[in-house]
């Protein structure tokens, strides 16, 4: 569950949330919502809209909806002071590398590497303008753990994301703009659901069976289950805010204690 929000936290501040209309996104809008700050937020399909957020209907996976969305962005708030990049998943089938075309490495890297990338591009300048702002980047444990049977590509387009912010933040840390990186596990999201049936229907057997080979895949999880999306949620929001005014440049993992190993 959500920790109790300090409703004042992000009074005055303007935050972009990539992907913010399900899952971890949704959970991160409303998280910046609760401490007071003004949203935008981009999807393909507008659906369940929150009440007080901006919306943009807009492919971030393209250059023309990154574009898009950053524009509205500046013209409806004035600017952005926070940047919360969400966006990201797989739609790659399972069956190993082979599996993989060209469209879908394609797919992966547009959807959780370039999508991003674009935004920064467009937003930050403003930032160092006024030479102060913050970003958040989410990864994965999959940089470091993948999965040879089904995430492939996708954790090769995170693991490049997570090197891509650690570069930017070496270049924009004494210029006033922090950048830090989420790195979540197993997160219980509807995209788990989904995921879970592409592998049954690829593999056979039920849908518990293909949650137990996820999680044998993953050498189990320490605490028995993965992450609710407010629990991430609030990571993001503590690392945005101004009690984490000394955190940069560093990744921040919570995945229940998939990952053993130092």
């Amino acid at each position: 569950m959500s920790i109790q929000a300090d409703s004042k936290e992000f009074a005055g501040k303007r935050v972009l949330v990539s992907g913010g209309t399900k899952g971890l996104g949704r959970a991160t809008v409303e998280r910046f919502l609760t401490g007071g700050a003004r949203v935008v937020t981009a999807a393909r399909t507008i659906k369940d809209p929150i009440e007080g957020v901006e919306y943009v209907q807009a492919d971030l996976t393209t250059a023309d909806g990154g574009e898009a969305l950053a524009k509205a962005a500046v013209e409806r708030l004035g600017g952005i002071d926070i940047l919360a990049h969400v966006i990201g998943g797989s739609a790659s089938p399972a069956g190993g590398f082979a599996a993989l075309t060209d469209d879908h490495w394609l797919a992966e890297l547009n959807l959780n590497l370039l999508a991003t990338v674009r935004l920064d591009r467009r937003l930050i300048p403003q930032m160092l303008e006024r030479g102060k702002g913050t970003v958040v980047h989410i990864t994965s444990i999959q940089s470091v753990l993948p999965l040879p049977e089904s995430t492939t590509g996708y954790a090769a387009a995170k693991a490049a994301l997570r090197t891509y912010s650690k570069s930017i933040s070496k270049e924009l840390g004494p210029k006033g703009v922090r950048v830090n990186s989420v790195s979540p596990g197993w997160i219980m999201t509807d995209a788990t659901g989904d995921f879970l049936d592409m592998l049954r229907t690829a593999n056979g057997g039920t849908i518990e069976d293909a949650r137990q080979s996820v999680l044998d895949a993953l050498g189990g999880i320490s605490i028995g289950r993965g992450a609710e999306p407010e629990e991430v949620a609030d990571l993001i929001a503590y690392l945005a805010s101004d009690r984490a005014a000394a955190i940069h440049g560093a990744e921040f993992v919570i995945d229940g204690g998939t990952i053993r190993t130092v």
